[in-house]
């Protein structure tokens, strides 16, 4: 049941473009995906000393069971158009770059158009964090193939809505994204949490953006992880469930089913399926 193209994506752990000895000890942290950061986490008189400090740590080899991306400047800036530059130049370029405050699909299209040759097999995973990306995200969503994952940015949004960050009222925001990443069959990770005394408030966050439709959340410290990795694992009885549903649609031909009471229709294989093949990846990788 393990399917190439469905990695785990539940927990994503952000390393400060300053701070590459912080940089080993992520890849340890039991993260699916950790992220250097050159863009929020550098001040602009340090951009060009955080992608010399970032780059050589990606001509490395690393685990495969880890994913490894750069968060760069927007290309609306001029740094954004340097970290294009830098990357093309690269002698090994990162596998995946993260995108930051998009407000347009014709944004994702340039990085796809720039970011060719050596470039070519970069994957893009964008950060929806503005009023532009929020109307677009349908758009951006779609605007290319390199697109692996969204990510909800609830701090600058929550700026830009001029709204208070809470969970109320980003829920319309979220779902909105939700929607775009669902339909386009992406994954979609939930913004940090930055209460790092608060892991019970960590904790209750994730889940109410694992029952939203997130599959996953990124974080800012690694003891963040092991909570997050649990609330967007699927548990035994879930993967038990999945496989029952799936056995029950291969002898049905009504294309709907019963199981324990539950009247369940055929849509719900594809997230069965992702179940399955999530639990199957987190299984090898143990």
């Amino acid at each position: 049941m393990r399917d190439p193209k469905i990695r785990p994506r539940r927990s994503l752990l952000f390393v400060p473009g300053l701070r590459p000895d912080r940089f080993s000890k992520a890849l340890e942290s039991g993260a699916d995906i950790v992220c250097v950061d050159i863009e929020d986490a550098v001040p602009l008189s340090r951009k060009q000393e955080a992608r010399d400090l970032t780059l050589p740590l990606l001509a490395d080899e690393h685990s495969a069971d880890v994913e490894i991306m750069v968060r760069v400047n927007p290309l609306s800036t001029p740094d954004g158009l340097r970290d294009i530059l830098a990357l093309r130049n690269s002698n090994v370029p990162p596998k995946a770059i993260m995108l930051a405050k998009p407000g347009s699909s014709a944004e994702i299209r340039l990085y796809d158009e720039l970011l060719q040759g050596s470039c070519a097999e970069i994957r893009f995973h964008v950060i929806i964090e503005s009023t532009d990306g929020l109307e677009n995200v349908m758009e951006i969503a779609s605007a290319s193939e390199r697109i692996d994952s969204l990510l909800f940015g609830a701090v600058d949004m929550s700026a830009d809505l001029r709204a208070q960050k809470t969970w109320e009222n980003m829920l319309y925001a979220r779902s909105r994204v939700v929607h775009a990443a669902s339909r386009f069959d992406l994954d979609l990770l939930d913004v940090p949490f930055l209460n790092l005394s608060d892991q019970a408030g960590l904790e209750d966050e994730a889940r109410m953006s694992d029952a939203l439709g997130f599959t996953g959340k990124a974080s800012i410290h690694p003891k963040q992880i092991p909570i997050i990795n649990e609330v967007f694992s699927p548990t035994p009885e879930l993967v038990s469930r999945a496989r029952r549903i799936l056995a029950e649609f291969e002898k049905d031909e009504t294309g709907l089913v019963v199981l324990d009471g539950e009247l369940i229709e055929r849509p719900v294989i594809r997230s069965m399926l992702r179940v399955l093949a999530i639990a199957e990846h987190l299984k090898t990788l143990s």
